[in-house]
């Protein structure tokens, strides 16, 4: 039986090995483009082997896929976050709170929104109408409507159209970091989405 060297540094968990290859390769592929990194470019910048990378990703777009996943939980764990901050009979704050989170996320992460959705494989245009973000709306709008807040005879069809909407919107024109042009699209958005509801 073998015993540990004392001191020795344990193996890292599997996940955290999983989020170290997603980081690093996040990473290259903004700076190097997906195409031109190589998976033994990943592994050495996470400090694991290839084996390793292979136990967690069968390839580079497993990669971006998981890199996906991500970034649209992470979007919606900040638009929940910005809901939960408005009053509990409040629908119009909680409605246009969502939006602007949603924007607001899409700007701040515009190279790796990018990068991740226009990489191949590219995902399935089932996304734009079936994904966590269009159903967490359909939710507020379906609880919004039985509060009487709005009347919405089809919350499913709002939602995505919305969402689809605002998408647009944010990917029309490159906002960047312009603070004034974010602030006239946060305006617009507000608008236009209590507009729909009404």
């Amino acid at each position: 039986m073998t015993s540990r060297t004392p001191g020795r540094p344990r193996t890292k968990p599997a996940e955290e090995r999983r989020d170290d290859l997603m980081l690093v390769a996040e990473r290259l592929f903004l700076e190097k483009g997906v195409d031109h990194t190589t998976i033994e470019e990943v592994t050495q910048g996470a400090g694991v082997s290839k084996g390793a990378f292979y136990l967690h990703f069968s390839s580079k777009a497993d990669v971006i896929e998981a890199l996906r996943t991500r970034f649209v939980q992470k979007l919606l764990n900040g638009i929940v976050e910005e809901v939960g901050k408005q009053q509990t009979d409040d629908w119009n704050g909680k409605l246009t709170a969502w939006a602007k989170a949603c924007a607001m996320g899409y700007l701040n992460a515009a190279r790796l929104h990018n990068l991740v959705f226009a990489a191949a494989p590219p995902p399935s245009r089932e996304g734009l109408t079936n994904n966590i973000l269009i159903d967490n709306l359909q939710q507020l709008l379906a609880a919004g409507s039985r509060e009487r807040a709005w009347s919405l005879q089809e919350p499913a069809f709002t939602a995505i159209f919305l969402f689809n909407a605002l998408h647009g919107v944010v990917n029309r024109n490159a906002i960047g970091d312009d603070s004034a042009k974010r602030t006239e699209l946060l305006r617009n958005i507000e608008e236009s989405v209590l507009r729909l509801v009404r």
